[in-house]
């Protein structure tokens, strides 16, 4: 069974280009973002920063679903989840193995603009900068984990990413 989270901060692209390599690939996508505690959606509604407490729960409802099998015959899944921290990518791992990352990366000034033109999503735009304090960019070490620049088209940031995963063998 394939497993693929795309990762990022807010506003980088996550539910776009999971949607789409979903598609491409004929998997199941889920939008982590749907999988939140409402208490920790009402936070981020206010402008309040998660802290770990708030996010364990919510890792563990990803790492889970991502172990579960497809209820369809796609054959796998696709997560957007932020996962920031390497903590927070262990955890998902630890439910989840094998499964591959795909880290939209890009300058704060792009994800702010693109956060700026969102609609009707629950995320402040005000918690980027939390969210870039909180990003721990994978290491060299996490081997499991593909870089991706966000400073392209849609159909450009996919094709760069299933590139990416076939290079690892991940979409074979």
């Amino acid at each position: 069974m394939r497993r693929i989270v795309v990762m990022g901060v807010s506003g980088c692209g996550k539910s776009t280009v999971a949607a789409a390599m979903a598609a491409a690939l004929g998997l199941t996508m889920v939008d982590g973002d749907d999988l939140h505690l409402p208490a920790s959606v009402a936070k981020m509604r206010a402008g309040i920063a998660l802290e770990d407490a708030d996010r364990w729960p919510w890792l563990d409802s990803i790492g889970r679903l991502l172990a579960q099998p497809a209820e369809d015959s796609s054959g796998g899944r696709v997560v957007a989840c932020s996962a920031l921290k390497r903590a927070y990518r262990e955890r998902i791992r630890s439910m989840a193995a094998p499964l591959q990352f795909v880290f939209l990366d890009g300058p704060a000034e792009l994800i702010e603009h693109r956060m700026a033109l969102r609609t009707g999503h629950y995320m402040n735009p005000t918690l980027l900068d939390s969210q870039l304090r909180a990003l721990e960019r994978p290491g060299a070490d996490e081997h499991d984990i593909v870089r991706i620049d966000i400073n392209r088209p849609v159909d450009q940031l996919l094709a760069a990413a299933l590139a990416a995963l076939q290079a690892a063998g991940a979409t074979a």
